[in-house]
């Protein structure tokens, strides 16, 4: 007869075997068959009635202990860098820390997400057990970021986030001891039934309204992280500047800087000169020298995996998270003046049109002669030189402009997209409060820099496709058909002409825009220009870049604050043979994934610094509420219109209740409303004077009443006569011609 095993024989293989649980491996490991097997189960259930063991999923444990593949949710690095989760499986302790042992190939794992790990017990000093991941399973609960309002139960949370409009029930021990107005980050807890969703505070952040609040909000909401690990702390502080042994000596060349005004780094420096090899008459020579970052941050090392994480540096009106530590992107990797600073640079030739003859990449040693700012710059060159730029102004920034005068002709050449947005300029005062709302200056010398840095990076792109080495290209494809379509609806209704019938190229948009120049159609023209082009993102592969009408780009002159720069370097030390901290075999194994991680954080950048703008305006505005402002509509929703104002650029929301009381039919293609009684026809471009009804700075949103639309007055039931020479097509018209279209596309695809 086959021998039972004990209940202490079952706990110890149960321990040793967490993997081989189930009945039928204990039966198999002592050797149990036939009847045998019956008091097997007998013995197991009374294991399990006695808490010695318990059942789930057809698997024995003991009680409170963690089984072989478990559910876990990633917490934030710690400061090492170390990512850690804690298991979410019923019955067992929540404050286990496990630690996640990373495979090549993972996906990158943020703080919040959930997986499925499998788990080895360890003995280690802060955690119990190693997991290895087998799939992401999906995002942590929802959270929220809003008002903490406190009450006799506990308290709500009022969020601050323009796309959320309720509020979340809070009780009173899941408060964490926030206090009335605080502003607080929330998770979704429990499941919903009946009444507000729950919610329980897993962070105070504050007073909302405290000064310069606004960009901690985004950078919270965000999830931008803003605090650097301890060990890459110290990696940074062991840092020293760099000498001249294996590199070339460029500190003769009178380099010079030309940043904003309140420039937080300088990676780029320029100089250019006449062309005296024969053959190129009127040819310049110019000199980029891009900041050495590669050498500081090291392929593998916490610097480096921290800039990958965070993947660009995130600008604020008031601050700046960076993706390296400041004693690096403010100093040893920053171009200041007068001091030697390691660099990667490139000699370029251009014929007397602009034109590229010829580059050569070095790794080298520099010492800018002086740090500019444009309109310093612009300045001399207009006849205005100060003590800093007069001594410059023959020697090296007339050459600069004659060699862009070049440039110039290549561009007009090429044609790239030609977009005319001005960018805002919020100005604050020492307390956080917005003083200013403006545009920036556009100079001459901005597009010059912008020029040769265009230069560079196309240089720097043919040069590691020469090399046949990997790199990340900055890609930038075509619009959609689709979305073409809406831009040519557009125009017809302004009254301009999108060609069509023929491959889509910058020069047919550049006409567009010329067209449009000085009308009253002028920014709407620019602004639909630009939604209809696709987003621009990092790719392993080339499908070229729409927008600069170029076949070879990359991003190489700005690796302090871009993490794709860097894996430019990293290529072309590695190409080049300049050194051991060139582009390493993990590197390239992982570029697939490092491009969509890099593109995904500057979507978060953007999004972030976009509602700190937004939270700006409406703080500005708060004090104005009850004034008519003109504007122009820059979008056409079901729910209401999008306006654009024209003193500050804030754009606002006059919801579809306050633009007339009769039913407004939405025509999607056409982006329309159209008045069920009166025939009233609102569409994209039209100008509009509206009345600010609410600004609310915590959430950035704006309230508008339409008071006006192209002069006429719009009555308070939206009685009014059509207005404006804006007529877009019918809305069945528009309907008939997207569909035309969509079968074309199918025909094409099929095809």
């Amino acid at each position: 007869m086959t021998a039972i095993p004990t209940k202490n024989q079952i706990r110890q293989w149960i321990a040793e075997n967490p993997g081989l649980s189930a009945k039928r491996d204990i039966a198999k490991a002592f050797g149990i068959r036939g009847d045998a097997k019956i008091d097997l189960k007998r013995l197991l259930r009374e294991m399990e009635e006695e808490g010695a063991l318990e059942k789930k999923a057809r698997r024995f444990r003991e009680p409170g202990s963690l089984p072989p593949v478990a559910v876990l949710q990633v917490l934030a690095p710690d400061r090492q860098g170390d990512l850690f989760a804690v298991p979410l499986e019923e019955g067992v302790d929540s404050t286990l820390r496990i630690l996640i042992v990373a495979q090549k190939g993972d996906p990158a794992l943020g703080a919040g997400d959930r997986i499925l790990g499998r788990l080895t017990p360890v003995k280690a000093e802060g955690h119990s057990h190693e997991a290895r991941l087998i799939r992401r399973l999906g995002s942590n609960p929802l959270k929220v970021l809003g008002i903490y309002r406190a009450g006799h139960e506990g308290g709500r949370i009022v969020p601050i986030d323009k796309g959320q409009d309720k509020e979340w029930r809070v009780a009173r021990d899941a408060s964490n001891g926030a206090r009335d107005g605080e502003l607080v980050e929330g998770e979704a807890v429990g499941n919903r039934r009946l009444g507000l969703p729950q919610a329980r505070i897993i962070a105070r952040l504050g007073d909302p309204s405290g000064a310069r609040a606004v960009s901690l909000i985004a950078i919270h909401q965000h999830g931008i992280p803003d605090q650097f690990p301890d060990a890459v702390i110290a990696e940074a502080d062991k840092a020293a500047p760099v000498g001249v042994t294996g590199r070339e000596d460029l500190r003769d060349l009178p380099l010079i800087t030309i940043d904003p005004i309140d420039a937080r780094d300088r990676d780029d420096a320029v100089y250019a000169m006449p062309d005296d090899q024969p053959g190129n008459p009127g040819g310049h020579v110019i000199w980029v020298a891009i900041a050495d970052v590669a050498h500081y941050v090291t392929p593998g090392s916490a610097l480096d995996r921290e800039a990958r994480r965070r993947g660009n540096s995130t600008y604020f009106p008031d601050r700046v998270v960076p993706m390296l530590p400041d004693i690096l992107s403010g100093d040893l990797c920053s171009l200041h003046e007068h001091v030697d600073r390691a660099c990667l640079a490139v000699r370029m030739r251009i014929d007397a049109h602009g034109n590229k003859l010829s580059h050569r990449f070095v790794r080298g040693l520099m010492r800018s002669r002086t740090s500019l700012h444009y309109a310093q710059v612009q300045g001399a060159i207009d006849g205005q030189p100060d003590d800093q730029t007069a001594p410059l102004l023959d020697p090296i920034l007339r050459p600069l402009y004659v060699a862009y005068a070049a440039l110039t002709q290549a561009r007009a050449a090429r044609q790239p997209l030609d977009l005319d947005l001005p960018e805002r300029k919020i100005v604050l005062d020492d307390a956080g409060k917005v003083t200013s709302v403006s545009y920036y200056e556009r100079f001459d010398a901005h597009k010059l820099i912008e020029e040769m840095m265009i230069l560079a990076n196309v240089a720097a792109a043919e040069e590691l496709v020469r090399l046949k080495q990997p790199l990340l290209f900055r890609v930038h494809e075509e619009p959609s058909p689709l979305k073409l379509e809406a831009l040519r609806e557009v125009a017809e209704a302004s009254g301009l002409v999108l060609a069509k019938g023929q491959v889509l190229k910058t020069s047919h948009l550049n006409r567009l825009l010329s067209q449009a120049e000085g009308t009253e159609f002028d920014e709407l023209i620019n602004l639909t220009t630009l939604r209809s082009m696709t987003q621009a993102y990092y790719n392993a592969e080339n499908f070229g870049h729409f927008g600069l009408a170029l076949r070879n780009y990359a991003h190489f002159t700005s690796p302090i604050r871009r993490y794709s720069d860097l894996i430019v370097h990293r290529a072309l030390i590695a190409g080049h043979g300049w050194g051991k901290d060139g582009l390493l075999a993990w590197d390239i194994e992982n570029l697939d994934e490092t491009a969509k991680l890099i593109s995904e954080s500057e979507r978060r950048s953007m999004a972030a610094e976009r509602d700190t703008t937004d939270r700006y305006l409406a703080a500005y505005l708060a004090d104005r509420v009850g004034s008519t402002f003109t504007g122009r509509i820059s979008g056409v929703q079901r729910f209401g219109l999008f306006v654009k104002l024209d003193e500050t650029g804030a754009d606002g929301l006059i919801p579809i209740r306050a633009v007339g009381r009769e039913f407004f039919h939405y025509d999607e293609a056409s982006q329309t409303l159209m008045g069920a009684d009166t025939g009233l026809t609102i569409g994209i471009g039209q100008r509009v004077v509206v009345k600010l009804a609410e600004a609310v700075p915590v959430t950035g949103g704006l309230v508008l009443e339409l008071v006006e639309i192209d002069g006429a007055t719009i009555t308070p039931g939206g009685r009014g006569r059509k207005g404006g020479r804006y007529q877009p097509r019918k809305p069945g018209a528009a309907s008939a011609k997207a569909a035309k279209l969509a079968r074309k596309i199918v025909r094409k695809r099929r095809g």
